[in-house]
């Protein structure tokens, strides 16, 4: 009837009239599940389906109409443990239910349910109680029980035990203890409420551990039900044991003999005690005495279990022959009882000193020209041991410059020289002293010092080289270093400081020294003007090196100088050459001349030599070159055919004439040639013959002047290799040879030796089978050594 009067109103007034009719819809709904409450009752472990009771019934639900109103329980949890039936409104089990896990410890199990209809609304609550059953037995922690009780504990003492669980409730729940019969204990029970009941061991009779070390009891749990269940639990007693009893050695006095410098960790003595008393009363554990001192507890330690004295640090007769050490025994107790008992453990004397070796006096450097028996270092030695453990014996090891003599003291020495000492073979000496006692065993020590030799001049400068050999280009820089020189000396310090200098004298051979200066202290030699190889092939000096010792020592080394000739002059021609010196010329030829036939030379000289002075010769301008030809080699012009009549009558040749310098240097000469009737050639040809005859005077004239200086120079030369090569063994001929092809020519030839090669200088004609060598200045040519083999000068110039 609500419900129709709740959807009957209109639209209009809802907003108006909504939260009165709501309050009124909840006060009508509250009325109606109030009202139709009910509580069912069911035991637990139930099969599933086991019918609870019909609740549309109860609650007056017309049975024809909960199908369609939606009959149902309304559950807040996963799992639903009952279920409604829709036809008849029977409510059911939906599962075995279990007291315990769906109530745990609760005394009343109820479980509330709700169920709800549609069409209109209903709520109804129900309350289903589940009752419990006795399925459980009573449980103790654990199987065993233990127990420790100390003997003297006194009648009335309690002890609590722990609670055996049992998940049922109510009268299935435990209800009471009891105990298995015995003379010393009694059960109390004491009830805690929601906690359960409390089992409460207590004491009746006083124990004694001496008599019965162990008591066993059993502890019964009994529930409520019926018929009732048990649990037990076994107790075991231990009954603890009191310290009343002192620790008692085995002996009534210890005394043992030990020898000195016994290893770490030797046993000494093993003392003994006992102990009446049980567990850790009875137990006996060992110690020093209170008041020992801490020396002895640094030489001596003591197994807290077993007794035994042990050697800790090093046993020592000369400090202390014999030691009187307090032993402690204690038990374990709470109050422990302890005991103390002497050990006197006896040194036995060893030899076990070795000599002592002390330096008093040591001269760390001795001079090198010290004389025999110079002191060098005085030692004492001592033994602690006595008699012949401290009887030394005392030498050095090593076969040396050194002795030992005795002092007027006792166990003094000396160490001397005993022979003359030289720096320069050994700089400094280990002496090893060795020093023995005569004990049994022999002990030995060693003592090394280390003596130092100072120097003393005796050494003189030594030259690297001897002599010394250098080559140099010409035209070098003024004030540049051209090479360097090098001595050491044997010598240390201001002995072996070497300064240089240059001989100078008046003499011929070291006239050139004037244009040299040295470096005193690198020995870098330096040219002060520039050298000019065709003025000046070769020379020598003397370099002096003396050293800073007082007074100072020196020696000389020659140096052997060789000017390298650089391409520096450029071809001079010499043919054609005009009245006005210009390199120009006018060749008349007849126009008859066949093929092949010499027109004229060009004859053209270079001051340089080898590739620097070898001249080629090429034609750089031509009127025709179907005409002349110009020989590469000997500047011969040439016709290349005969002349017709269509040919100029004049023709004009530029020759270009250069040397093989790296940087080639060159001349230019210009020749006309003028064709004419064979008998005009003729009549010109006489004419011309005069003036060619003063022409070639002077070419005559140049030709001697030239061939003069350059045989003076090698001359020269000749007589400077022969003196030097005097001052040398056969086997090692002089490094200028005179070429053997030498012509007379405009061609230089100058030979020399560096090491296993000889080497020739040339001009512009280069001897046949020479070898150019790369990297030579471009003017250097190898010659094979005479002194080989034929076989070795094939090799050569393969």
């Amino acid at each position: 009837m609500f419900g129709s009067l709740f959807w009957s109103l209109n639209m209009e007034q809802r907003g108006r009239e909504r939260r009165p009719l709501l309050g009124f819809l909840a006060l009508f709904l509250c009325v109606r599940s109030a009202s139709a409450q009910h509580r069912y009752s069911i035991s637990e472990e139930l099969n599933e389906g086991t019918f609870v009771g019909n609740v549309a019934k109860d609650l007056g639900i017309d049975l024809a109409s909960i199908k369609q109103r939606g009959f149902r329980i309304m559950s807040s949890s996963s799992e639903q443990l009952f279920k409604v039936n829709e036809n008849d409104g029977a409510l059911y089990a939906n599962r075995k239910i279990d007291r315990e896990e769906v109530c745990k410890e609760s005394n009343a199990c109820l479980i509330n349910l709700k169920t709800v209809l549609d069409n209109p609304l209903e709520v109804h609550y129900i309350t289903v109680e589940i009752i419990d059953i006795n399925d459980h037995t009573p449980t103790f922690p654990e199987k065993t029980k233990r127990l420790e009780i100390v003997e003297s504990a006194l009648p009335g003492a309690k002890y609590q035990l722990q609670n055996a669980y049992d998940p049922d409730g109510g009268l299935n729940s435990v209800q009471q203890y009891k105990i298995s019969q015995n003379d010393h204990f009694r059960l109390e029970v004491k009830d805690r409420g929601r906690d359960g009941k409390t089992p409460i061991l207590q004491l009746q009779r006083q124990l004694d551990r001496e008599s019965k070390r162990n008591h066993k009891l059993v502890l019964t749990a009994i529930d409520g039900g019926t018929p009732p269940k048990t649990g037990s639990v076994e107790i075991l007693i231990e009954v603890l044991d009191v310290n009343d009893n002192m620790p008692v050695f085995t002996k009534e006095s210890y005394s043992v003999t030990l020898q000195e410098n016994a290893p770490v960790g030797t046993a000494v003595i093993q003392v003994n005690a006992t102990d009446s008393d049980f567990g850790s009363n009875g137990e006996v554990v060992y110690s020093f005495g209170s008041d020992i001192k801490d020396k002895i507890r640094q030489l001596f330690d003591i197994d807290s279990v077993t007794g035994e004295i042990i050697v800790k640090g090093n046993v020592d007769y000369e400090e202390q022959d014999s030691y009187d050490i307090d032993i402690q025994a204690s038990d374990k107790g709470n109050i422990p009882f302890k005991t103390d008992k002497s050990v006197i453990i006896k040194i036995i004397d060893m030899n076990d000193n070795r000599p002592e070796i002390e330096v008093t006096s040591l001269s760390r450097a001795v001079s090198e020209d010290s004389r025999p028996g110079t002191t060098v270092a005085l030692i004492s030695v001592k033994d602690l041991d006595s008699d012949l453990n401290g009887k030394i014996i005392i030498n050095v090891s090593e076969e040396s410059p050194f002795m030992l003599t005795a002092s007027m003291q006792d166990n003094m020495f000396a160490v001397v020289t005993k022979s003359q000492l030289d720096r320069e073979q050994k700089r400094a000496y280990d002496i090893t002293i060795i020093a023995q006692d005569s004990g049994e065993p022999a002990l030995t020590s060693k003592q090394m010092i280390s003596v130092f030799l100072s120097d003393t001049n005796d050494n003189s400068p030594e030259f690297l080289q001897n002599p010394y050999t250098f080559y140099i280009s010409e035209n070098n820089k003024p004030g540049d270093s051209i090479f360097c020189v090098k001595a050491f000396d044997r010598d240390e310090g201001e002995n072996a400081l070497i300064s240089y200098h240059i001989l100078r004298n008046i003499a011929k051979e070291n006239g050139h020294a004037s244009f040299l200066n040295i470096n005193s202290e690198t020995g870098d030699i330096l040219a002060l003007k520039s050298f000019d190889f065709e003025t000046l092939k070769s020379f020598q000096f003397q370099v002096v090196a003396t050293d800073g010792g007082s007074p100072p020592l020196s020696s000389n080394v020659t140096v052997k100088v060789f000017i390298l000739d650089q391409n520096d002059n450029a071809p001079v021609i010499l043919y054609p050459v005009s009245s006005n010196g210009s390199a120009e010329g006018v060749e008349e030829i007849p126009r008859n001349l066949k093929a092949g036939d010499l027109v004229t030379k060009v004859r053209a000289y270079d001051a340089d030599i080898g590739y620097n002075g070898w001249l080629l010769f090429s034609l750089h301008q031509v009127s025709d070159h179907s005409l002349f030809s110009l020989d590469r080699y000997t500047g011969q012009i040439r016709t290349l055919r005969s002349f017709t009549e269509t040919d100029e009558a004049e023709h004009r040749l530029l020759i270009l004439v250069k040397d093989n310098g790296n940087v080639s240097l060159s001349a230019t000469a210009t020749v006309t040639i003028k064709l004419v009737e064979p008998k005009e050639a003729f009549a010109a040809s006489e004419v011309k013959s005069a003036a060619k005859v003063d022409e070639e005077d002077n070419v005559t004239f140049y030709l001697i002047i030239t061939l003069g200086s350059v045989s003076l120079l090698f001359v020269i030369s000749i007589i400077v290799l022969i003196a030097m090569q005097c001052s040398k063994s056969t086997e090692y001929t002089s490094k200028y040879l005179q070429d053997a092809n030498y012509d007379g020519t405009l061609c230089h030839s100058i030979q020399y030796r560096s090491g296993d090669k000889r080497y020739m200088l040339v001009g512009p004609r280069m001897s046949i089978g020479s070898t150019i060598v790369p990297g030579s200045h471009a003017n250097t040519l190898v010659l094979p050594d005479r002194r080989h083999t034929s076989g070795e000068v094939r090799k050569l110039f393969q």
